[in-house]
């Protein structure tokens, strides 16, 4: 066992060739334009139904492909859409069955179509326990898999991003919800400001974009006098299964796309209360006052009738949707428009690869 900077305890399991180590995030980074899609694999209850599996959304940045959650059959969803996907990492919410069942057979998988890529896996304290069941399941993996224990505020950093975990209120207090956060984009560089400043054209131009101090022909030129205020990223934050939280609240402010945790309509309140979930009215009421983008409820009972669900929501927050399994919401820069979803998408992209290729 290793440590990990802010507290994180890694685990690097006995069989594969190497383990992941954490990318460092200096605060200085910055991103570039990259495209941002959420596909959701598994949006059902705690046991699926034949429209609908169990926990499972595949959060794609760039080449970065993120797991949040891992229900049975997810590698079944995955070949059923975009074709298997070789994650770069999982992040588990909690040890539920309906969030962690998928694991072995896709672990497994991954070992059988020869991967080699390392990779991690982060969840709430307790995850070595779980491993150590699934352990004999797996066998021995012919690439080296990690594993991050997480604390609420912790979190895993990236180039250009980081996930944070945060807590909420499950069942078990081994229960976290992340938020995947972009690093902050300079402002909108000013040519003419330069210019005026004696600022030639060319490498320049380049350096203050970059965040460099250049040489005008009044004398130094610091960014800042050329540059527009700095640009937030994207925010996309998934809470896995809770009962509304204040720490929700706090982690989606102003975000982009908030993932919901919707399982009982109104009228099964006191259900909800007793099993630490939220209802549609309840998942609305965070997303209201954390004022984000576009609100999904997933984990809704197939006892309900869909619509009903999305009009009770809406009584309290729009827009609202209620994505089914294979639907995708795409996630422009704040500039370039608002989330979008789009029905099927994940199949609909395949068959357009396909077609291409």
């Amino acid at each position: 066992m290793t440590s990990c900077s802010g507290g994180m305890r890694s685990i690097q399991l006995s069989y594969g060739r190497s383990t992941v180590q954490l990318n460092d995030n200096p605060a200085s980074r910055r991103l570039a334009r990259v495209d941002l899609t959420v596909t959701f694999l598994g949006t059902g209850a705690s046991a699926p139904s034949a429209r609908r599996s169990t926990a499972a959304v595949l959060v794609q940045r760039g080449g970065v492909k993120i797991l949040f959650d891992c229900g049975e059959g997810t590698q079944r969803q995955m070949q059923r859409s975009l074709g298997l996907t070789q994650v770069d990492e999982i992040y588990l919410t909690h040890f539920h069955a309906d969030h962690v069942l998928g694991l072995p057979g896709l672990l497994k998988t991954y070992d059988l179509t020869d991967r080699e890529a390392s990779l991690t896996i982060y969840g709430p304290p307790g995850l070595e326990e779980l491993f150590a069941v699934f352990r004999p399941l797996i066998g021995r993996l012919g690439y080296g898999l990690d594993l991050v224990e997480l604390r609420a505020e912790e979190y895993g950093g990236h180039e250009g991003f980081e996930v944070e975990a945060f807590a909420v209120e499950h069942r078990s207090s081994r229960a976290l919800g992340y938020a995947l956060v972009e690093d902050g984009r300079p402002g909108r560089f000013d040519p003419a400001a330069a210019k005026a400043a004696g600022v030639p054209e060319g490498p320049a131009f380049a350096a203050l974009q970059r965040g460099e101090e250049v040489e005008g022909s009044a004398g130094t030129v610091a960014p800042e006098q050329v540059m527009g205020p700095d640009r937030p990223g994207r925010t996309i934050v998934l809470t896995g299964d809770t009962a509304p939280s204040p720490a929700t609240v706090a982690a989606a402010a102003d975000a982009e796309l908030l993932i919901h945790d919707a399982a009982f309509m109104e009228e099964d309140l006191t259900r909800a209360k007793e099993t630490g979930h939220s209802t549609m009215r309840q998942a609305a009421g965070v997303a209201e006052e954390a004022h984000v983008k576009l609100l999904a409820l997933v984990h809704i009972s197939s006892r309900y009738h869909v619509g009903a669900c999305l009009d009770e929501a809406r009584e309290v927050f729009e827009p609202v949707v209620a994505p089914r399994d294979f639907d995708q919401i795409a996630i422009p820069l704040p500039e370039r428009g608002e989330p979008e979803l789009i029905p099927n998408g994940a199949r609909e992209a395949r068959k357009e690869e396909e077609s291409e290729g």
